[in-house]
């Protein structure tokens, strides 16, 4: 059994890690919270991680702890695919920063690692949520951590509190002061992992009603139940498979909002959100001077006046980061806690690229729009448009090589799925780093794409241009119509399979029994809170007839509103609607 965790270590880490996560891809893909067969988070993991292998496989040569580490962040970076494989990407560079400069890492060592994984895990998102992989990796550092203390007082370790995450026993084998402080930690932080995951219904409502797990967080505990099997040299298939079952169920009465959250730095907010709103107009940045405790009044400022608030630093230096649309304010802020210095400001969604020396890249047009999308019918409709499309749930990397592709010096980009958000944000940045002004407009659906490519000016500066796009998306209220692949339990009611669903804002709201039907009763739901202009992209499994019933109804109902019909070939929904 190894006493630490070197490069040779790590590399079978992410091996197994990637043949244990084919594994259970089918599974963490049907952990979704609505009722919908489009789940992919086990895909963009194994994607993702697959990357970092491929990465390690090539650089065979590195033999340093802390050069194989950053080059398997860095690949699972460019490689990454969907929300969850952003976090796994950021959870790699925690491990790369904090084991850096160590050959090799003993217990403390590497729960160190896994708690500074954990807090550069939540600042990538800009609102973390608990109930996440956020949380399932933050509750695994703790026990982590609990665990070296345990050992230094002569305590014996099992899990990470006595029983497994299912309720049952601790694992076997329990360690001692005298055993396997990297055993004791391992075991402990996917102990602490499996339990944090059968927490997570608690957390989040839409879990409890889907009657699921976190998807993400499923495949953060198969990736701790690998690092178990790689440290201690034998089979552990425990860890890696043994998860509560988990039944719908409405979210526990009485929790509080909040409850369970992890202490310290992570400070996770209460709204599901992983982009700033287009309801500031404002990037405010600066370095600040100041005390901890000023710091901690600061954030409090600021969090009621702003969004996307990112303060990191040390005990006295200090880089802040807000979306506002007082900027005096947000200043003013900084000079009562310290003496800020190096202000910035620009209009919201304009990153100034940190060149740095480094050349631009050669430019044949000066601006250009790269969307993402599925579908034949959408990818003609924006290709006509003058965008650049990326079909399925690319990578950080493809959204990368297409921007560069544009030959633009300003590239615009549509991600058109919240999975998409952080892989194309990522993307982004860097571009940025490369010389390249890129921003992301957050758009949801393809519906708001279209929005956002209709009010496109060249004549506009880029960035004045970036915000007209993002406010017509957002004045472009999106719904889709899909059929349910499960029973579950949704806000509109339990729905079986089969069933048609309306899914407005990301909830169901409605449950009918016929395409045609249920999409007439959405259209005038939406239309009911007002709209001049109704766009309607048909899918696979559309009927035929499905087109000219809305027109009809639309015209007879709503002769003052306007109706755009599209055939768009998109799968999973035969409808996308958008109001504007």
């Amino acid at each position: 059994m190894p006493d630490s965790v070197d490069a040779a270590a790590v590399r079978r880490w992410c091996a197994t890690g990637l043949v244990a996560l084919r594994r259970h891809e089918d599974e963490i893909n049907a952990l979704n919270v609505y009722p919908v067969p489009d789940g992919d988070t086990g895909t963009n993991l194994v994607l993702t991680l697959a990357a970092a292998v491929d990465s390690l496989t090539a650089a065979a040569e590195d033999r340093a702890l802390g050069a194989v580490l950053r080059t398997a962040a860095r690949a699972a970076l460019l490689g990454a695919r969907g929300n969850s494989g952003i976090i796994l990407a950021q959870l790699f560079k925690g491990l790369a920063e904090s084991l850096a400069d160590t050959e090799t890492a003993g217990g403390p060592e590497l729960a160190r690692a896994l708690d500074h994984a954990a807090k550069t895990a939540y600042l990538a998102v800009a609102a973390p949520v608990e109930g996440t992989v956020l949380s399932v990796g933050a509750a695994a550092a703790r026990a982590a951590n609990a665990a070296v203390l345990r050992v230094a007082a002569g305590e014996p370790v099992g899990a990470a509190s006595g029983t497994g995450g299912d309720g049952s026993a601790g694992s076997a084998g329990s360690v001692g002061a005298a055993g396997d402080t990297v055993a004791a930690v391992a075991r402990a932080a996917a102990d602490g992992a499996r339990a944090a995951l059968a927490r997570t219904p608690e957390q989040l409502p839409a879990l409890a009603r889907a009657g699921v797990v976190d998807a993400g967080g499923r495949g953060l505990v198969v990736r701790h139940g690998d690092l178990v099997e790689t440290l201690i040299e034998e089979a552990a298939p425990e860890f890696a498979t043994r998860v509560p079952t988990i039944t719908s169920r409405p979210a526990a009465a009485g929790r509080a909002p909040g409850a369970g959250r992890p202490t310290g730095e992570h400070r996770p907010a209460e709204m599901e959100r992983e982009a700033g709103s287009d309801e500031f107009g404002y990037e405010v940045q600066y370095l600040l001077d100041a005390p901890a405790e000023a710091v901690d009044r600061l954030r409090d400022v600021l969090g009621r006046s702003g969004d996307s608030l990112v303060v990191i630093g040390d005990e006295r230096t200090w880089h802040v980061h807000v979306h506002v649309n007082d900027v005096g304010a947000a200043i003013e802020a900084g000079i009562e806690a310290g003496r800020p210095s190096r202000i910035t400001v620009t209009r919201f969604a304009d990153q100034i690229a940190a060149r740095q020396g480094l050349a631009l890249i050669p430019q044949q047009r000066e601006r250009a729009v790269v969307v993402v999308c599925t579908g034949a019918g959408l990818g003609e409709l924006l290709t006509a448009e003058g965008a650049t499309v990326l079909g399925g749930t690319p990578s950080t990397g493809e959204i990368l090589e297409a921007i560069k592709a544009t030959g633009a010096g300003r590239v615009v980009v549509l991600p058109n799925d919240p999975n998409v958000l952080a892989t194309a944000t990522a993307a982004a940045a860097e571009a940025r780093a490369v010389g390249i002004r890129a921003g992301v407009v957050p758009t949801r659906s393809p519906v708001q794409a279209l929005a956002a490519m209709a009010v496109r000016d060249h004549h506009r500066r880029f960035e004045d241009d970036v915000i007209a796009m993002a406010e017509a998306a957002a004045r472009c209220r999106s719904a889709e119509v899909t059929i349910a692949s499960r029973e579950a339990l949704t806000v509109a009611g339990r729905c079986q399979p089969g069933d048609v669903l309306a899914i407005v804002d990301g909830e169901v709201n409605l449950i009918g029994q016929d395409v045609c039907q249920t999409a007439v009763q959405l259209l005038d739901r939406m239309l009911t809170a007002g709209g001049e202009l109704v766009t309607l992209i048909a899918g696979q499994g559309a009927p035929a007839e499905l087109g000219e019933t809305l027109r009809a109804h639309v015209e007879g109902a709503w002769p003052f509103v306007e109706v755009q019909c599209y055939e768009g070939g998109q799968p999973h929904y035969p409808l996308l609607v958008g109001v504007e």
